[in-house]
């Protein structure tokens, strides 16, 4: 295991600690929209996890690494405990940490994802070789980027999410998250660690897209194996990026669970 990696993170609001961790290619400003709902009442973090957003570039992407984390950026801000919520990947590290210190954790809200491996391979591999394909040096501006992205990238929300690590340097465009250590990391990222145990005694909620299918009859199952105490909601009609595509309804579920009273 890495040394835990001292994340940037984002934050706002006076309360009990709320912790939003971002997905594969995010970063905390993912969460920027729905965080402000939440501020009047918590302490808000939205931390940029490993390899993401403006937080350090290193080799290793264990769910346990990533756990330790957002562990030590709790103990550097005197947080004891707090509610966390993870989508995709950080739904992932989100599960790492309650599994591994669930002494930190008060709340566990985790979307979309469930605690198994995946192959996925062929999208996420395919995505990191169209932002490599991309010849930045020879891209004026934002929109060329997106036109060479366009010819292996069809939907804009994804090629506007993938865009959001497109950042200027000096007089070039260039990529802020490490491509090459995403490519090579993919099995790991996709991957679950062995020997996470069960978590029994928190309250825990996931929330999946009936449109999804990262949470389906082996999703559920895993979720039961680890955390057989754990509501499970479903959005029909709705895909992986619930927060997104129904941001009203999520944020009503993730305010009803955190505002529950404390366990």
């Amino acid at each position: 295991m890495t040394d835990a990696v001292e994340l940037h993170c984002a934050e706002g609001g006076d309360g009990p600690a709320l912790v939003m961790l971002h997905g594969l290619y995010g970063s905390g400003n993912n969460w920027r929209g729905i965080a402000r709902s939440f501020e009047a009442g918590h302490r808000v973090l939205r931390p940029d996890l490993r390899n993401h957003g403006q937080s350090p570039h290193c080799p290793g992407m264990d769910y346990r690494a990533m756990a330790a984390d957002v562990v030590a950026l709790l103990e550097a801000r005197g947080i004891e405990q707090a509610d966390i919520m993870g989508h995709s990947m950080g739904g992932k590290v989100a599960m790492a940490l309650a599994l591994t210190r669930p002494d930190r954790l008060r709340r566990l809200m985790v979307v979309d994802i469930a605690p198994m491996a995946y192959d996925h391979e062929a999208e996420h591999g395919g995505l990191i070789r169209a932002m490599q394909a991309i010849d930045l040096a020879a891209a004026p501006d934002r929109g060329a980027v997106d036109a060479q992205l366009a010819t292996e990238v069809s939907h804009p929300m994804i090629r506007q999410f993938l865009l959001t690590n497109l950042q200027r340097r000096g007089a070039q465009w260039v990529w802020r998250i490490p491509l090459a250590t995403l490519a090579e990391q993919l099995p790991v990222i996709q991957g679950w660690p062995e020997g996470l145990g069960t978590l029994t005694e928190r309250p825990v909620r996931f929330v999946h897209g009936g449109a999804s299918d990262y949470v389906d009859g082996a999703g559920r199952a895993a979720i039961a194996r680890h955390f057989p105490d754990a509501d499970v909601v479903s959005y029909p009609g709705v895909g992986h990026w619930l927060h997104a595509e129904a941001p009203q309804r999520f944020t009503d579920e993730l305010n009803d669970f955190v505002t529950q009273p404390h366990p």
